[in-house]
């Protein structure tokens, strides 16, 4: 089947980008599917060292006729695009609708009508709320406290109909909460770490008290390729996460004493959620994809934060740390 390509929408994204270059590191030919834009600008792919081994196609998700094309001559295709910023999904719900939800369906009709093999399909711990008991299993109640939450729910909802309707051969990956190298600046690892680099002693975020399971992007590319390869999870939904927790404050003394520096944390309320909406806390139970691939987290969370802090150093002149933003 490497014979033939595999789509990747939101190839130029965060974790788009690193498992387009694991995808083509493990032999498979990849066609990355990049937003249109008048600059033919391909994002992370940019700079990629693999930038030559792909093909770029631009379009938009949201456009039927770009997503059958693009998927065309293709053997699967791993759906990554999609709105991400949550706070933002306060201000405008629609577009993250337009975006999560029929962009999937997209990607779903197209896939069928032309008889994919295999749809890789991206959700989010989000879908499962505050943590109603931990560790958090895929059996959890899903709980829409947000927008962005709520359509990716209904994407989530939407893919699995369309195996049981029509046995379009879906996989649900979904990921807890991913840090690393080219994250934007609305995550709160790089909103830490740039204010930090930048020589402010007072780091302005949201609520402390959250907690999240922090993994690796590597590792979370990884995790899409071993369920893109296991046979016991067609129709299934699979997390991917560390099976551990930390809270934001924790989060910023760990960072603060890596980069050896002492701070003060000031509660900036643009970056608070609503009440109801925040997530308190998030923990994944992995027990199902150690059970049914291979894979393991190969990133304690200093590794990955120490590799992560590195290359923000690097790349600084990409984010405006004065700046919040949803």
């Amino acid at each position: 089947m490497k014979s033939s390509p595999v789509l990747v929408t939101g190839a130029a994204g965060f974790i788009g980008s690193h498992l387009t270059e694991l995808l083509v590191e493990q032999g498979h030919r990849v066609r990355a599917l990049v937003r249109y834009n008048s600059r033919n600008d391909w994002g992370w792919l940019e700079d990629s060292p693999i930038a030559k081994d792909i093909e770029v196609v631009l379009g938009d998700v949201r456009d039927f006729d770009a997503i059958y094309r693009a998927m065309k001559g293709c053997h699967a295709v791993f759906h990554l695009a999609a709105l991400v910023g949550i706070p933002y999904s306060y201000e405008s719900p629609l577009p993250y609708v337009r975006t999560n939800v029929e962009g999937t369906y997209n990607v779903l009709e197209a896939a069928r009508q032309l008889s994919l093999g295999e749809v890789i399909v991206t959700s989010t711990s989000e879908t499962y709320g505050t943590a109603q008991y931990v560790p958090v299993d895929e059996r959890h109640p899903l709980v829409g406290q947000s927008p962005y939450s709520a359509t990716k729910i209904a994407a989530d909802q939407l893919a699995l109909s369309y195996h049981r309707s029509f046995g379009l051969p879906v996989k649900i990956v979904r990921p807890f909460n991913t840090y690393g190298p080219r994250q934007s600046a609305r995550a709160v690892v790089p909103t830490i770490t740039i204010q930090i680099l930048s020589g402010m002693s007072e780091i302005r975020l949201g609520s402390l008290s959250p907690t999240r399971d922090l993994t690796f992007v590597k590792d979370t590319a990884r995790g899409f390729h071993e369920i893109f390869r296991s046979d016991a999870s067609w129709g299934e939904i699979t997390n991917v996460g560390t099976n551990t927790e930390i809270s934001v404050g924790e989060l910023v003394e760990t960072i603060a004493r890596l980069l050896r520096v002492e701070v003060t944390v000031i509660q900036d309320d643009q970056r608070v959620r609503p009440a109801a909406s925040e997530v308190e806390r998030l923990r994944c139970d992995n027990a199902k994809i150690l059970r049914v691939t291979g894979w393991r987290p190969l990133h304690t969370l200093e590794q990955g934060l120490t590799e992560t802090i590195e290359w923000l150093k690097r790349h600084r002149a990409h984010y405006k740390p004065e700046l919040y933003t949803s």
